[in-house]
């Protein structure tokens, strides 16, 4: 679109122009850290008034207002426009998911190239008045006509997938999660956080004296939680699988240990908690600018997994997909290239699973691949390799060639592209939930909330 303005010599009394606007919560955001206004009235889900009730967001009064310049500066009378002064009657309120119409309207031309304009911003659903008000402006004396800007794009970093994720978590039964060595401030307070959100209702084994001095670190009291006194940390892990067997827990929560001391135990043919998949391990990632939460996986138990075990880690994140809430998972299958390479072995498996998804030997998704990175999530990408599959440009389930590709993936998300991962390992009998040391209390509460939500689903809870 070009911009045209209207110099002092052209402009006329009477002469009218508009711009209409969707207001979105992201705008709300942009605006209280741009302008530094961080009333929580103006942000959505905040309780500003103590009612207990969360709040739907009212658009700030100069928010609503600076929408006036936006018709002034593109098109009465347009580039080259300065303010001189504006006055302002708010007459209304707005909030997200209202679209918004601003108008201005010639009223005066005076002598020193002075313009005035009536100013109002209305709603359009109902024709509400918000803010009225009068522009004096110096107006434009040379004719401009160029091409529509290029903004950048703004791209806010807050996490709404995990939000509704949690959202959908709290009003379920809280889920009994053994957690394993919760002995450090950072595996506790996740348990505890989660506990307090009403996800999980944690039993606490390990070392008894570290988990107290966590705690008191912590300023939390934990006399409220069990407590199973067992200072080894593989031999927690035991008895975690013990509470699952004994129909006490349906979740197992790492906590200050290393993954391969938790997994062993899991891992035993007697007392284990294998029941015929291989233990794969998801990353449920919420990147900010995504339509859908991101699933990457494997990334921290297979290494270089084979065509078997890529089965099994392509139902698991199918699975899990379904979980969360994700009502056609879309599973791209990584490799360097988007076409079969007989040198490439990613490339051989990615069109293996793809035909074995096609004859139900994976169910209940779609499947495709090998797509490169950039087809399997960027549709015009996929278009310029004329790929048109439903999955190409659409996936939200990544499938990687091996461990070192995932967990560079993950970690590229989370500290490039602001990008929060909850952590799933499936293929056991429970959901057992797996938190790095670096991880924030966002991603700890995430993962316990998938980890509730595929239990509820196993089970048929909530339904």
């Amino acid at each position: 679109m070009k911009l045209e303005n209207r110099t002092y010599d052209e402009l006329a009394v009477g002469d009218t122009a508009e711009l209409k606007r969707l207001i979105t919560v992201d705008d709300l955001y942009i605006f209280a850290q741009s302008s530094g206004n961080h009333n929580p009235l103006h942000l959505p889900g905040q309780d500003s008034d103590g009612d207990g009730e969360p709040d739907q967001g009212v658009a700030p009064g100069m928010f609503v207002a600076s929408l006036i310049s936006g018709v002034l500066g593109n098109f009465l009378p347009g580039p080259g426009t300065l303010y001189r002064a504006q006055t302002l009657d708010f007459r209304g309120r707005s909030q997200a998911g209202e679209e918004l119409v601003a108008r201005a309207t010639v009223k005066a031309k005076e002598a020193d190239g002075i313009v005035t304009l009536m100013t109002e911003v209305t709603r359009v659903s109902d024709g509400q008045v918000i803010v009225t008000g009068e522009a004096r402006v110096i107006a434009p004396t040379r004719k401009v006509i160029t091409d529509e800007l290029e903004i950048p794009g703004l791209i806010v970093q807050r996490h709404r997938h995990f939000d509704a994720l949690l959202e959908r978590a709290r009003p379920l039964p809280a889920l009994v999660t053994a957690v394993v060595a919760p002995e450090e401030e950072n595996s506790l307070g996740g348990a505890i956080l989660a506990a307090k959100e009403s996800i999980i209702t944690p039993i606490l084994i390990g070392d008894p004296d570290l988990i107290c001095a966590a705690a008191g670190r912590l300023g939390e009291d934990i006399s409220g939680f069990e407590l199973i006194a067992e200072p080894g940390q593989e031999a927690a892990a035991r008895i975690a699988c013990e509470l699952v067997h004994e129909g006490r827990a349906a979740a197992v929560m790492k906590g200050h240990l290393h993954t391969d001391d938790l997994l062993r135990p899991m891992l035993d043919k007697e007392k284990g908690l294998r029941f015929g998949r291989r233990f794969t391990h998801i990353f449920v990632m919420d990147v900010p600018g995504m339509p859908s939460p991101l699933l990457v996986t494997d990334a921290a138990i297979n290494i270089a997994p084979d065509l078997a075990t890529k089965v099994d880690i392509v139902q698991n994140a199918i699975d899990l997909a379904l979980s969360i809430g994700i009502e056609t998972p879309l599973a791209g299958i990584l490799s360097a290239v988007e076409t079969v390479n007989p040198a490439i072995q990613s490339s051989i498996d990615a069109a293996l699973l793809s035909k074995m998804a096609e004859r139900g030997q994976i169910k209940g998704g779609l499947v495709d691949g090998p797509l490169a990175m950039d087809n399997a999530v960027d549709i015009a990408a996929a278009r310029t390799k004329n790929l048109r599959s439903a999955v190409a440009g659409h996936a939200n389930i990544l499938v990687v060639p091996g461990l070192d590709a995932g967990n560079m993936l993950a970690k590229q998300l989370t500290f490039i592209s602001h990008a929060e991962g909850a952590g799933v390992v499936m293929g056991a009998k429970v959901p057992v939930i797996l938190n790095s040391r670096s991880d924030s209390e966002k991603s700890r509460l995430a993962s316990c909330a998938v980890a509730a939500l595929h239990d509820a689903r196993i089970r048929g809870v909530g339904k």
